[in-house]
């Protein structure tokens, strides 16, 4: 072996006896904190950013680890938008619309009445430019934003007393999230936006009226079946709505672009796993629900139809009064308007006719 062969091979075995490669392995420990804004009882909503922690982990090796904390242990459950921005800590996991009084942009980042389904959602953020625009607003909070979960269409809440009409919600106490006040109150009812794990003694010390949440599965956990027997559908304020990974924009830059990507992609898998679990959960859920004596009931037609004009009347003004909604809105809108026409005569007819038949 020549003098040149033998450094050269000595120079190798020096770099892997080192441990210098690869280089993933090569970056220092980092650790970040992550608040949620949900109670840990909620392993499917809560969990997501729980699932998003653990394969940040796996995929790093345990070189990045992100401990969650619930709504309350580290800021309030509302407070999460301040911490990502101030960056009193590295990220948050939340529903956009609770920050609907800041702007009333941060909705379209989650759900508005008679929107997107999860699936169109989905699609807007990927595909369209969703994820574009959003990340152009947030840019003005400090934060970089991933989408992480979807619910599906939600319930439409439960009830102590029957909804026969519009007028049964004129002064009607009601804990309905965040951006979806708006709607409810120009229908006569008074909203209330109270954290998930401060509903259920609301709604037993009648405090509240009525209360949505989400699906079966979940509120049966919160035991609002315990306190109000009628249930309603459909959510129609929450057809898709999104929950989103909240990044401190210092932080995330922060990062070396190996733990940028596995961010990305581990929100990713959290926003695919918590669609599936409540997919997955809520139909024996529900089954429970009811063989425990809850009534299921569809909202009156004039019920929807109110609550759509209004809606609409609503999206109108806020076109002429704030130009960032009006920016996202109006891609948004048209956005919608082509999904709904393919899902018309794709999704929606053959969910129609399986519905339908006798498996």
């Amino acid at each position: 072996m020549d003098r040149r062969s033998l450094i050269k091979h000595a120079g190798i075995a020096g770099v892997l006896a080192a441990g210098a490669a690869p280089a993933v392995h090569a970056q220092a420990a980092i650790r970040w904190r992550l608040a949620s804004s949900f109670p840990k009882a909620l392993d499917t909503i809560y969990g997501g950013a729980e699932e998003f922690a653990k394969k940040v982990n796996e995929m790093t090796g345990g070189k990045f680890t992100i401990s969650v904390h619930a709504g309350g242990e580290l800021m309030p459950a509302f407070g999460v938008v301040d911490g990502v921005q101030e960056g009193t800590v590295e990220c948050a996991h939340t529903a956009p619309y609770y920050f609907f009084g800041k702007d009333d942009t941060f909705a379209l980042d989650c759900a508005i009445p008679f929107g997107l389904n999860s699936r169109q959602m989905t699609a807007w953020m990927y595909e369209g430019n969703g994820l574009k625009l959003m990340r152009e607003f947030y840019g003005a909070y400090n934060i970089v934003n991933f989408p992480m979960g979807n619910t599906g269409a939600q319930m439409g809440g439960w009830y102590r007393k029957e909804i026969k009409g519009v007028a049964d919600l004129k002064g009607m106490k009601m804990r309905i999230g965040g951006f979806a006040g708006k709607v409810f109150t120009r229908m006569g009812g008074v909203p209330q936006n109270i954290p998930g794990g401060e509903i259920y003694q609301a709604l037993e010390k009648g405090t509240i009226d009525a209360t949505e949440w989400i699906g079966p599965y979940d509120d049966q956990k919160l035991g609002f079946n315990k306190v109000a027997k009628n249930y309603y559908y459909p959510g129609w304020w929450e057809g898709g709505p999104q929950l989103t990974l909240y990044v401190n924009n210092k932080a995330f830059n922060a990062l070396p672009k190996e733990y940028q990507a596995i961010v990305e992609a581990a929100a990713s898998h959290a926003h695919v796993d918590m669609q599936a679990k409540y997919d997955g959960r809520n139909p024996a859920a529900l089954k429970q629900l009811v063989a425990a004596g809850v009534k299921v009931l569809p909202f009156p037609k004039a019920v929807m139809d109110e609550a759509f004009k209004q809606s609409m009347s609503l999206y109108a003004e806020l076109n002429d009064t704030n130009p960032k909604w009006k920016k996202v809105y109006s891609d948004y809108a048209a956005f919608r308007k082509d999904q709904n026409l393919w899902f018309r005569f794709t999704e929606a007819q053959f969910d129609r006719y399986m519905q339908s038949a006798k498996l």
